[in-house]
């Protein structure tokens, strides 16, 4: 199989003075909430959760703990001749969790951050919808992948959207018209920052034809957001989580799912759930363990294996199924993966996890960490 080119999310872009300036005036007389938003903030960040409306994701009221076994000598004291601790904070890490056998045995906090310190995803968030998609579909709320997106949302009916199925928008190819870039006055921007998600999705219209080709795309992710809250009304998809995955998976901090606006807000589920390391790693035990937890099948086998396998029908990509990454340096493995290097990493064949959440990639890029992944993957002992 050829190496993909892997698009990935960004919401950056670091302006010029000048250019901020040429920005600011129009938005100042057009008292644009979204460009006022992107003047002020200019480029994401981990933080982010602070600048958005949100609602609260409720710590467990049953905690699940890791084992744990911090013996370092079971990790790879170095790699490329780097000790892993410089590897980490040269690269602007501040957390590194690995799981070995259901065990925590490598647990690093940097930069002020502690194991209760929660963060935004961005696109991790993406893998986190897609088991909450599932979990619909073994309650009967959503018929199954197959379904038009139009049984849910008939205003893009009109848009052209009929053949348009839930499969095609997990798998990202809808052939929606959206460009994933950092143009402050492109369509991207707009659903991180703007305050009217619904809106702009019922605007959204078909460059291409449906099933045809894998082009990466948050907007595919938000209609999907869109479909789920319509589905599990009236119930919001924060409550819904926190039923199905927040409570169940035992998370030990609380988390939040920001919004679009405050009154009546749709989740950013393409970008904009926070939780701590550890609760991240859940979601990764979850699908190791296959949808099972501790006995009690959270999410249904079948949907665990079609969100990690190679399927190339449709347009789709091999390296991309529902809304989770297919390694491209270890068979069998996948990840959750989010713009400035936020990844949570399992390896079903060595039976690990890694959680690495970051302020930036650092130096290295996406197929660099999936290398570090594999490398610690096939060398813990």
């Amino acid at each position: 199989m050829s190496k993909p080119k892997v698009l990935l999310d960004k919401i950056s872009g670091k302006f010029s003075i000048r250019f901020l300036i040429f920005l600011a005036v129009p938005a100042v007389l057009l008292c644009s909430c979204t460009f006022t938003k992107v003047i002020w903030y200019n480029f994401s960040d981990i933080d982010d959760y602070k600048i958005f409306p949100y609602r609260e994701l409720k710590a467990s009221q049953k905690t699940f703990h890791f084992p744990e076994n911090l013996e370092e000598d079971r990790i790879p004291a170095k790699y490329k001749n780097i000790p892993l601790d410089e590897v980490l904070v040269n690269n602007e890490t501040i957390a590194f969790l690995v799981i070995k056998n259901d065990t925590l045995i490598y647990e690093k906090y940097f930069d002020e951050h502690t194991d209760s310190s929660i963060s935004l995803s961005f696109s991790m968030a993406k893998s986190f919808l897609s088991i909450l998609i599932g979990c619909a579909i073994d309650d009967g709320l959503i018929k199954s992948v197959e379904q038009p997106v139009t049984d849910f949302i008939p205003e893009l009916k009109k848009n052209g959207f009929d053949n348009v199925k839930i499969k095609h928008l997990l798998q990202m190819t809808s052939g929606m018209d959206y460009k994933e870039s950092d143009n402050p006055f492109g369509i991207h921007v707009k659903f991180y920052y703007g305050d009217n998600l619904e809106e702009r999705l019922l605007n959204l219209e078909l460059k291409e034809e449906p099933g045809k080709k894998f082009i990466y795309k948050s907007g595919e992710n938000q209609l999907l957001g869109l479909i789920l809250s319509r589905a599990i009304k009236p119930k919001t998809i924060t409550a819904f989580m926190q039923e199905k995955l927040w409570e169940p998976l035992g998370m030990e901090y609380d988390g939040l799912y920001s919004l679009d606006n405050e009154k009546n807000g749709l989740e950013k589920t393409f970008c904009c759930m926070s939780a701590a390391a550890k609760d991240y790693a859940k979601f990764g035990r979850l699908f190791l363990n296959n949808g099972n937890w501790n006995g009690r099948q959270i999410i249904s086998q079948n949907w665990v294996e079609q969100s990690t396998r190679i399927d190339t029908s449709e347009g789709s990509a091999w390296f991309y199924q529902y809304q989770w990454w297919l390694s491209t340096k270890e068979s069998g493995a996948y990840l959750a993966n989010g713009h400035l290097g936020q990844y949570v990493y399992v390896s079903p064949p060595n039976k690990l996890i890694i959680v690495r959440l970051g302020k930036s990639q650092g130096s290295l890029n996406y197929e660099n960490w999936q290398e570090l992944f594999a490398f610690l993957s096939n060398n813990i002992k």
